[in-house]
């Protein structure tokens, strides 16, 4: 049975939240930088806010068994529910933090996935660690089983995003956005922010150090290459070739967003990769739609500084997490 939402999420949400079938509110614009959008996104099409009201919205995984996309309000701690029929609900609390001791800065979860099982996956950045929910999907509880909260002997600062390949490696980055303090943090036990790699038998192993800021990450739908975005002043995607033992090389810059970011709202920041390799990556202004190129065929300017976005099972919906709000564009 899923939890209902308490009187406090329901007067956080009631400044506008409308669970009616085709009744969102559209927003922004869809920028065309080449006529290959026109077969991505149909010309006329914008993006609709179906929920708002949250603090800093991230994270976002659809779940298939639901027909449901889940995502995270970092402040709030909390998981919410979207599905076209029920609209929002509350889905899980607390998301990331399950300490008594109040603190704060940034406490719940983060990314979240579903496991080669189909168990959800969160990037706690309160706790610190990756872990998985030990409970049906349809029947949420905050129990977690802890993934990875360390590595050589040193905690991880605040696990950020995270993906899953076919054999089960998970990478995950572990920048410092979650800590109390961020990067000045007393409690910091590494002097670093890294890309890791936790593979199914357990073992732990860094991958990269050499990213300041590491935050989204995809794999190519062959999994040889990565994509790794690099937010705050950078503002760029880096891409590099998966050996076959799962480490990574040749890394290269992908695309530069640092001249979209001196006149649009936020940073590189999560991403998706489609099937047919088409890039949406998180940008200033909104998404990025890259080609396996690198090539920038368009944006959709969501007005907001965009977070993380995902696909739906069948990649006809394209759901964006965009500071206050969520929001969908429909793709041709």
């Amino acid at each position: 049975m899923k939890k209902a939402v308490t009187i406090s999420v329901i007067l956080l949400l009631v400044s506008g939240f409308s669970g009616c079938k085709n009744k969102y509110t559209k927003t922004g614009s869809v920028e065309r930088l080449s006529p290959i959008m026109d077969d991505i996104i149909k010309p006329g099409v914008l993006p609709e806010i179906i929920a708002d009201s949250f603090e800093w919205s991230e994270g976002p995984v659809w779940v298939p068994e639901l027909e449901a996309v889940l995502f995270s309000d970092i402040p709030h701690n909390s998981v919410f529910q979207w599905t076209e029929k029920d609209g929002l609900e509350l889905y899980l609390k607390p998301s990331g933090y399950t300490d008594t001791i109040r603190r704060g800065g940034e406490t719940g979860s983060n990314g979240l996935l579903l496991d080669p099982n189909d168990r959800l996956v969160l990037c706690q950045h309160g706790d610190r660690k990756m872990a998985r929910m030990d409970a049906p999907l349809s029947d949420p509880q905050p129990d977690y089983v802890t993934l990875a909260d360390n590595w050589d002997g040193k905690r991880f600062n605040s696990p950020n995003d995270a993906v899953f390949s076919s054999n089960g490696d998970l990478y995950f980055t572990d920048p410092a956005y979650g800590m109390e303090l961020r990067w000045d943090d007393p409690k910091r036990e590494m002097n670093f922010a890294g890309v890791f790699r936790l593979a199914p038998d357990g073992h732990v192993s860094l991958l990269l150090d050499s990213i300041a800021r590491p935050n989204g990450l995809g794999l190519s739908p062959d999994e040889s290459r990565f994509y790794l975005a690099s937010s705050g002043i950078d503002a760029s995607l880096y891409e590099y070739s998966i050996s076959k033992d799962g480490t990574l090389t040749e890394g290269k810059l992908f695309f530069s967003a640092r001249e979209l970011k001196k006149s649009r709202k936020g940073s590189c920041d999560g991403m998706t990769v489609r099937s047919d390799g088409i890039i949406f990556a998180t940008g200033p202004g909104g998404v990025l739609v890259l080609d396996p190129d690198g090539n920038h065929l368009g944006s959709i300017l969501t007005g907001q500084a965009t977070s993380n976005c995902t696909l739906d099972s069948d990649g006809s919906w394209l759901y964006m997490t965009a500071d206050m709000y969520l929001m969908r564009i429909k793709l041709k």
